[in-house]
């Protein structure tokens, strides 16, 4: 039986109003619905909701976030009290720290009251007074959701590229602009993702994406021009490709790249009318990085180095043959990246779970690594624009430090504090962090990382915000979020799980959970949970969960093999309908994503798909309190995947638990673009957790 959506959403909207709670939650109709593979018969009755343009879809959608705002009106108090205690940690107007590029002092800053971000500069000599370059605020004006990508200025500082997306979609379209006039010009290019400048001052090139959001082709614009040159297209749909210049500013390059799969083109920035050249021929299994300094490229390679190792060879000669190690491989340190300058090399690597760096003064050969105070942190390179320098722009934090710039010298290993980020009333000498390994059941270590407030009493009493990802590689940050302080001063201990399928120790950690491998990623989380309970920092009745993306895979798995151990889970655009999108090659990232999730077509990788989706794997039981946040525009996880999952799970748990749906009509992958609204969504998603864990308000 099948129904017209909008008449229960009138439903929930008049119920709200005459009760604190809504009588009732939407129902989905049920559309009987088949899909065969491999002789397997699976049923799908919400495929429908896949139709966007069925006006039934969006009434859905509609009600389904009716419901979840009318439930929480119960607790709109502690929603405003959070808003606040939010909003009070932020430093409303602020400014980056500047960076130098040519003659110029480049810097973003913000105003208290408005919800994006200026770009400005000054020249540098003779010293100049502020230019802006882009308001985003004035720009943003009559858009429900603005975002900028791409921000690239040509080498003699006259023009500006950059690029912004509207939608939510990830869908960025290109502007160049005279920054001498300040007026933009004519010409703009749709579907965009990098930008490089060539050193003529006048040509750009710009890569492309297709109606799948593969980036496959890099054009050449000349200034004016109407027409542009295509360079280079990828006809693979497995991989993507990606234009850049190097820090020395002599060439450009275009990579093709695939999950496992590399491969590197070459032109030099003088002469971007020039063929690109293949650097090394793409190999089965080799991925491949270069980067540029006086007669030789320097190639992070993982030719028999599954952590990859560094290599140089001459710029006109860069076969294997020719290749001089600089850094060899190891086994428990992973080479994730290589920056030079002039005199120097340093060496970005992962030891242990965390983030190192070494120098190396490519004058003498000398190295040392920079050190950090903590026993856990994150680091990065901040913008580095000179090559001709010895100072090192970096950026620090942890979970109790903010974030922090510094000017690091790599010659006489000074470091200057040059500006930490502001957070009103926060003191933390309040709290601690913790690292612990918890074994798993094959016996594999896995990483926790903890951050609680000091005195904390492990008698299984503290509630616990744990949080995983567990794939592509990827790291979960460790750095500070001063949102997390509402968490802390509540007394919640909030912790990150390193499992299997991330890249925290390294390209191995990331394949013993990837294709054939991935269950361990859920083993590892729903061990991880066990122990922290085991070992008193929580207990079932206080323990929440947390997700986002391929890490609300994670959370919606878990919930189905173990709903038991959790109190309350949170998911951000979580990627639930595995089965149906990987056989599906017509959507964004499927066919890329093979090599991550694996093929469906193949009958193995169906078999070990089927075994772990939530969608596929809802269950006639109980399961703890949900709440799912969700965007129509989302280009990655697609609206119809955390809907057809609610509706499922609707219609089928045992309990009388809350699961509520929030889809953001105007959003994309990251939820809302203005910093006010995403505090607004962040306290919203805050009052459901505190409120299921009971906390005291």
């Amino acid at each position: 039986m099948t129904f017209r959506i909008c008449a229960l959403c009138a439903f929930v909207l008049t119920t709200a109003c005459a009760t604190s709670r809504p009588a009732a939650p939407p129902i989905a109709k049920r559309v009987p619905h088949s899909v065969t593979v491999h002789g397997d018969t699976r049923e799908d009755e919400y495929a429908w909701l896949r139709n966007r343009s069925d006006p039934d879809v969006l009434a859905y959608l509609e009600a389904e976030t009716a419901y979840a705002k009318s439930f929480m009106r119960a607790e709109a108090g502690l929603q405003e009290r959070l808003y606040q205690e939010l909003l009070g940690r932020i430093q409303q107007t602020s400014a980056s720290v500047p960076y130098r590029k040519g003659d110029h002092l480049y810097y973003s800053r913000t105003e208290e009251g408005r919800p994006y971000a200026i770009h400005c500069r000054k020249r540098v000599e003779p010293e100049g007074p502020e230019e802006v370059l882009l308001d985003l605020n004035a720009l943003a004006e009559g858009h429900r959701f603005f975002r900028i990508k791409a921000f690239a200025v040509s080498d003699d500082g006259n023009l500006l590229a950059y690029s912004v997306d509207t939608s939510g979609g990830r869908d960025y379209t290109l502007y160049l602009k005279d920054l001498r006039t300040g007026a933009l010009l004519p010409e703009h290019r749709e579907h965009v993702d990098d930008v490089a400048w060539a050193a003529d001052n006048r040509t750009l090139l710009y890569a492309t994406e297709d109606a799948a959001k593969r980036s496959h082709r890099v054009w050449r614009h000349e200034l004016g021009a109407k027409e542009d040159t295509l360079v280079y297209e990828d006809a693979d749909e497995h991989f993507n490709v990606y234009v850049w210049r190097s820090r020395s500013g002599e060439y450009l390059f275009i990579k093709s790249r695939g999950r496992d799969t590399g491969e590197v083109r070459v032109l030099p920035a003088g002469e971007p009318r020039s063929v690109p050249r293949v650097i090394l021929p793409r190999e089965e299994g080799h991925q491949y990085s270069v980067d540029h300094r006086g007669g030789l490229f320097y190639i992070r390679t993982n030719s028999g180095a599954p952590h990859f190792r560094l290599v140089a060879t001459p710029v006109d000669a860069t076969g294997r043959e020719n290749w001089t190690e600089l850094l060899p491989h190891r086994e428990s340190v992973m080479l994730e990246d290589v920056q030079l300058f002039a005199r120097h090399l340093v060496i970005s690597e992962r030891e242990g779970g965390l983030q190192v760096f070494t120098v190396m003064d490519l004058t003498t050969g000398q190295r040392h690594r920079i050190t950090f105070p903590e026993a856990f942190y994150e680091v990065e390179l901040d913008r580095n624009e000179q090559w001709n320098t010895s100072r090192l722009r970096l950026r620090y934090e942890s979970p109790v430090t903010p974030a922090s710039t510094f000017d690091y010298d790599m010659t006489t290993r000074e470091r200057v504090l040059l500006q930490q980020q502001q957070v009103p009333g926060y003191e933390p000498s309040r709290y601690t962090t913790e690292r612990l390994f918890v074994m798993a059941a094959d016996g594999a270590r896995i990483p926790v990382s903890l951050v609680y407030r000091k005195g904390l009493r492990r008698d299984g009493s503290a509630p616990m915000y744990l949080k995983g990802y567990g794939a592509y590689g990827s790291t979960p940050s460790l750095g500070f979020f001063s949102n997390d302080v509402s968490m802390l001063e509540r007394g919640i201990v909030v912790a990150t799980a390193h499992v299997r399928g991330g890249g925290d120790l390294g390209e191995t950690w990331h394949d013993a959970g990837r294709l054939h491998r991935k269950m361990n990623t859920f083993t590892d989380f729903i061990s991880v949970a066990e122990a922290l309970i085991a070992r008193g920092y929580t207990s079932k009745e206080r323990l929440a969960i947390w997700g986002g993306s391929a890490g609300g895979l994670l959370v919606g798995t878990v919930l189905n093999l173990r709903p038991d151990l959790f109190r309350v889970a949170l998911l951000h655009f979580p990627f639930v309908d595995v089965l149906n999108t990987m056989l599906d090659p017509s959507l964004a990232l499927t066919v890329p994503e093979y090599e991550e999730w694996g093929n469906p077509t193949k009958p193995e990788d169906y078999a070990v798909i089927k075994q772990y989706c939530p969608y596929t794997n809802v269950k006639a039981q109980p399961y703890p309190a949900v709440m799912v946040m969700a965007a129509l525009n989302d280009s990655q996880v697609m609206y119809w995947q955390p809907a057809k999952w609610v509706a499922r799970l609707r219609a089928m748990k045992t309990d009388t638990r809350p699961l509520l749906l929030h889809m953001d009509l105007d959003a994309g992958h990251s939820g809302p673009s203005d910093r006010y609204a995403f505090l607004r969504e962040v306290a919203f998603t805050f009052a459901f957790v505190f409120t299921e864990l009971g906390l005291e308000q």
